[in-house]
């Protein structure tokens, strides 16, 4: 009697510990499948955002009157600029500005934005060596080189001391120099117009730089294969007009 009493609870105990195994292992189960499961939306990514590139504004001519002095980077980034005078890289060996800016008549700009617009055509844009010259500059550059045949008397002036005068070349739309004849304010037969001792390629140059700008109002030197003035710009006053320098 009292050996089958001991028998029923061992057999208890053994039957009660198995039911406790089947259990954790159900439970385990279930655990690693709910984190198996684990909704993706817990997940952190990392993301990379954008900077927002705002497009400069520009100004309007519309309502400026032909004869206001206007900054040109104000109405377009489209122009490439290179201010010689600005410099002491010139035939003057001198920096004559104060800081280089490209200033002119309201009615020069239209007339540059037109020009601009159909060189881009052509994969080119318009890069400037000077443009609005102050009258008092002019003095400073008779004073190194009191010479007319490279220097306009600043008493007569310059169109240059009228807002109506640039100084350019072309660049490809990347900045790069297009071949011309010589260096900006060579003074020599190879910046004639009427040289053709020259590669097709800087007389094709030279040809589009010429007829483009002719077709927008300018023209050119016989002599200087870089100095286009505005037509009618020669009857305007000579202006000592100066911009600030920040």
């Amino acid at each position: 009697m009292k050996k089958t009493l001991i028998l029923k609870t061992t057999i208890s105990i053994i039957f009660l510990n198995i039911i406790t195994l089947v259990g954790c292992k159900t439970e385990t189960s279930k655990k690693e499948t709910t984190a198996e499961h684990e909704p993706l939306g817990q997940i952190v990514v990392d993301s990379i955002i954008e900077p927002k590139v705002e497009k400069p504004v520009f100004k309007s001519l519309e309502g400026v009157a032909d004869t206001t002095f206007v900054r040109l980077a104000d109405y377009s980034d489209g122009f490439a600029y290179d201010l010689r005078y600005a410099t002491d890289n010139n035939f003057l060996k001198e920096q004559v500005y104060d800081c280089g800016e490209c200033y002119t008549r309201a009615k020069t700009v239209k007339a540059l934005l037109k020009a601009n617009e159909e060189f881009k055509k052509h994969g080119v844009k318009i890069k400037f060596y000077d443009c609005y010259r102050p009258n008092s500059v002019q003095y400073k550059m008779w004073k190194i080189v009191p010479n007319p045949q490279y220097v306009a008397n600043p008493v007569k002036g310059s169109i240059h001391n009228k807002g109506g005068a640039v100084d350019i070349t072309l660049v490809t739309l990347d900045g790069e120099e297009v071949k011309m004849p010589s260096d900006f304010d060579f003074f020599g037969k190879r910046a004639y117009h009427d040289n053709f001792d020259l590669s097709q390629e800087i007389l094709d140059n030279r040809k589009l730089l010429k007829e483009t700008m002719e077709k927008h109002g300018f023209w050119s030197t016989r002599t200087e294969w870089w100095h286009y003035n505005l037509q009618g710009a020669s009857h305007d006053p000579i202006a000592n007009f100066k911009w600030d320098c920040e």
